[in-house]
């Protein structure tokens, strides 16, 4: 438990500079590191004639973030169908087939890395790193990019811009996920994971067995992997062999790589607001602005109204962890029934060296902030230990990858301050803004895609032969995987129960449309609220204004969203995780 504990608190350390860090690009302040990153950013603005001054609209921004999403896919659907070239090919993988090829790229086109295949076997180094590396960077920027289009649209500084698509995609590239990259994969190579172009080695084991021992450009990978919460294995298992994390100093830098970003999206969420509202209070009459009040702490930190989101999602976080560390702590009574000692907890799956504390924090993680590395198999996980990473992913607002779990959080604050509002009898507001009906309605249509996706589509999987012939396991863990995998595929995760058989026509293609609808029809939806609230104009605040920034709304919040996942999800759980665990234990 100590472990935990002081790997969370170094966590609320580091992310604080790094929002602010986050911030000053997001904002277009001044850095540090600006006399660099100039210069490289204008050599790029150049040649690709970028003007970053040039401002688009919502509906620009997002033609602009599809389109250039959906060229990188038709190249990277080419380098997979043609990988077979004896280029940076030393193992002789040959091509993808057409379906497994089609899910891959929009898979990692996504940023949710769902793997069909195994690295090792499936990818050449082309591959490797012209399709998954290359788009690890894309799509991490393409959606942090989103996230502050989306920051701008609620700050209101302008009434038809919400920044340049293709500035902040080349900035947050160059000055964040280029950087970070470099000195996290350079303190991976430092414990031991490979970076190379050698071939696969072949070795006797001290059983007199040979063994073959996967080399490749590891490192580089397995750092943006984590960075830009993409999750996506250079071996098919992942984070949890120690080619890929030997060391426990390598499994904190992986948690920490995939923690750091969507908190840091937070902090510049409020600090961002927190500057137009203080413009709005200087430039108004004395006699038409409240008095502005002295800002605590914590408020300073994460500024007022990013402190009541990451509140929030902190309180989330938290009773996901404590639900998943304390099941697995348990251990398995089936496994105790054959004389199986469990004082250790539940160790299938898992690795000795991380244990069970390490593997429930890696396991809430990698779902609640949307990465879908694994450190253990989440398919050995218990009932209830394996119910927190699905429930999660359902969720998909406990801090999420790439500011998807800011935004989508944020429109659970807005679903909040309107069912408030209608307890009171008053029009809702948030951050200065009336909530009206077009609001509502996208708001509304975005929050339903996400369940109607992975519902729809686990319907459909066990409703057919070609759906149900993925199924290993029978009766409630068997609807666990379905849904697991279309959780991971729709909250654009990528971890899996990996004892579904997925590659399939049936489930290449299924969980390709999950993954291609659950990325791009929410970011579309959520620009447009954006683009809708930063045309209003502002209200003043009064005494019967609902204040969003305090520790109150925030239990408010996890409430709405507790509320709203059980009237959803709570069917398809009963009959999956909890039905087994009730199985298990009685």
């Amino acid at each position: 438990m100590l472990q935990l504990v002081l790997t969370i608190f170094i966590y609320l350390i580091i992310v604080i500079p790094v929002g602010r860090y986050l911030y000053h690009i997001a904002a277009g302040k001044r850095t540090f590191a600006d006399p660099v990153f100039d210069r490289a950013d204008g050599v790029i603005y150049k040649i690709g004639g970028v003007d970053p001054a040039q401002g688009m609209d919502w509906r620009q921004y997002a033609l602009a973030l599809v389109g250039t999403n959906a060229v990188m896919v038709a190249m990277g659907y080419l380098v997979l169908r043609i990988q077979s070239i004896p280029l940076f090919n030393p193992n002789g993988i040959g091509a993808m087939e057409p379906t497994l090829s089609f899910n891959t790229i929009i898979s990692f086109m996504t940023n949710t890395n769902l793997q069909h295949y195994s690295g090792e076997s499936g990818m050449s180094y082309l591959s490797q790193m012209l399709v998954v590396i290359f788009m690890m960077f894309v799509s991490a920027a393409s959606g942090y990019a989103a996230c502050v289009a989306f920051i701008r649209g609620l700050a209101g500084k302008s009434r038809d811009n919400v920044g340049n698509f293709f500035a902040d995609l080349i900035r947050i590239t160059t000055r964040i996920l280029l950087p970070f990259s470099i000195v996290g994969g350079l303190l991976l190579v430092w414990q031991g994971v490979p970076q190379n172009f050698e071939g696969n080695v072949v070795v006797k084991t001290l059983e007199g067995t040979f063994q073959t021992i996967a080399m490749g450009p590891i490192a580089a990978l397995e750092i943006i992997k984590h960075l830009g919460t993409n999750g996506g294995g250079f071996l098919g298992a992942n984070s949890a062999t120690p080619l890929e994390n030997p060391t426990m100093l390598s499994d904190l830098i992986e948690l920490y790589s995939m923690m750091l970003l969507p908190g840091a999206c937070v902090i510049t969420f409020g600090k961002m607001v927190g500057d137009s509202r203080r413009e709005r209070l200087q430039s108004a009459a004395p006699d038409h602005a409240l008095p502005d009040h002295r800002e605590g702490f914590t408020a300073k930190l994460f500024g007022r109204e990013g402190r009541s989101i990451f509140a929030a999602m902190g309180i989330l976080f938290l009773i996901g962890l404590s639900l998943c560390y304390w099941s697995e702590l348990q251990g398995n009574p089936a496994l105790a029934a054959i004389g199986l000692d469990q004082s250790m907890g539940s160790m299938e799956g898992k690795e000795v060296r991380f244990g069970i504390a390490q593997s429930a924090l890696f396991t809430t993680v990698t779902t609640s902030f949307t990465t879908g590395t694994v450190n253990n198999m989440h398919d050995t996980l218990t009932p209830l230990g394996g119910m927190v990473p699905l429930l999660h992913m359902m969720l998909n607002v406990v801090f999420g990858g790439k500011g998807v779990g800011l935004m989508n959080m944020i429109l659970y604050a807005i679903l909040a301050v309107f069912i408030c509002g209608l307890m009171v009898g008053r029009t809702p507001e948030y951050l200065g803004k009336k909530i009206e009906g077009r609001e509502m309605k996208l708001t509304a249509l975005c929050i339903i895609i996400h369940p109607l996706l992975i519902l729809a589509f686990s319907a459909l999987a066990v409703g057919t032969e070609a759906g149900r012939a993925g199924i290993t396991n029978p009766g409630f863990h068997g609807l666990s995987q379905v849904l697991y995998e279309y959780a991971s595929s729709a909250a654009n995760n990528g971890s899996g129960f990996e004892g579904l058989a997925d590659n399939t026509y049936f489930w290449n293609i299924t969980a390709g449309l999950a993954m291609f609808f659950g990325r791009y029809l929410s970011i579309v939806i959520q620009l447009a609220i954006a683009g809708s609230l930063m045309k209003k104009t502002f209200v003043n605040e009064s005494a019967g204004t609902l204040q969003t920034h305090t520790l109150g709304f925030a239990v408010i919040l996890v409430f709405v969203v507790y509320i709203f996942a059980a009237l959803t999800f709570f069917p398809a759980l009963a009959l999956g995780p909890i039905a087994e665990h009730l199985t298990l234990w009685g």
